[in-house]
C-alpha cells in the first residue's frame, strides 16, 4: 500500500513539474514535427497541443500521427483571444511557439503571455523584417540585395512585426551562385538544429 501511494505521489509531482508547449502552425508543419520529436522523449518538457488558423494545411496530419492533437480558429478567434486563451489553459499552456504562423498575434494573447510567445524568423534581424517578410520573400530580398550571410532569429514576440527582444541568432554563407531556394535550405537546417535547443533552455 504504501509503495502505490508512493507511486501516485510520484506521478502527481511529475504532471506538476511538466512544461506544456503550445505551438501556433500555418503551413505544412515541419517545424512544428522537428520540435515534438525533440521532446518526445524529454520528462519535463512536451508539446502538448497545436493550434493552426487553417483546416486544411499538412500541419495536421503531421502532429496528429506523432500524437500531438491540434485545433482550428479563425481569424477572427485569433484576434478576440477568448476561445483561443480557453484552449491554452486547458493545455496548460507555459510557452506558444509559432512555427510559420500567418496571423499576427493579439493584444488579449500577448497580455495573457508576457515573453511567452517566441517566433523564428529565417533572416538576420532587424534585416529583412517586417510585414510581408516571411518564406521565400525573405530569401529573395536576400539575393536581391547581395547578402553575404544570413541566418535566424529567434526572438519575442511583441506588438510590432519582427521586433521582440532578440533571444538568439545563428547564421550561415550567402554565395554568388546561391538562388533563393537555395538559402531557403540553409536556413531551414539553422531551424532545425535551433530552435528546438532554444525553447529547451527557455523552459528549464
Amino acid at each position: 500500500m504504501e509503495n502505490c501511494t508512493f507511486y501516485i505521489f510520484l506521478c502527481i509531482k511529475i504532471g506538476e513539474n511538466m512544461k506544456n508547449i503550445a505551438i501556433f502552425a500555418s503551413g505544412t508543419g515541419t517545424n512544428a514535427e522537428n520540435i515534438i520529436r525533440y521532446f518526445s522523449k524529454n520528462e519535463t518538457i512536451r508539446v502538448s497541443v497545436v493550434l493552426s488558423n487553417n483546416q486544411k494545411v499538412e500541419v495536421h496530419t503531421r502532429v496528429n500521427k506523432l500524437g500531438v492533437p491540434s485545433f482550428v480558429f479563425s481569424r477572427e478567434e485569433f484576434q478576440e483571444g477568448k476561445a483561443v486563451l480557453k484552449k491554452l489553459i486547458e493545455y496548460n499552456v507555459d510557452l506558444i511557439v509559432l512555427a510559420g504562423f500567418m496571423t499576427k498575434i493579439s493584444v488579449p494573447l500577448l497580455e495573457a503571455f508576457p515573453n511567452k510567445i517566441i517566433n523564428i524568423h529565417p533572416a538576420l534581424l532587424p534585416k529583412f523584417g517586417g510585414k510581408g517578410m516571411y518564406g521565400i520573400h525573405v530569401h529573395e530580398a536576400v539575393v536581391a540585395a547581395g547578402e553575404k550571410e544570413t541566418g535566424i532569429t529567434i526572438h519575442y514576440v511583441n506588438s510590432y512585426y519582427d521586433e521582440g527582444e532578440i533571444l538568439f541568432q545563428a547564421q550561415c554563407p550567402v554565395l554568388s551562385t546561391d538562388t533563393p531556394e537555395d538559402v531557403a535550405i540553409k536556413v531551414h537546417s539553422l531551424e532545425y538544429k535551433y530552435y528546438p535547443v532554444v525553447i529547451e533552455k527557455l523552459l528549464q
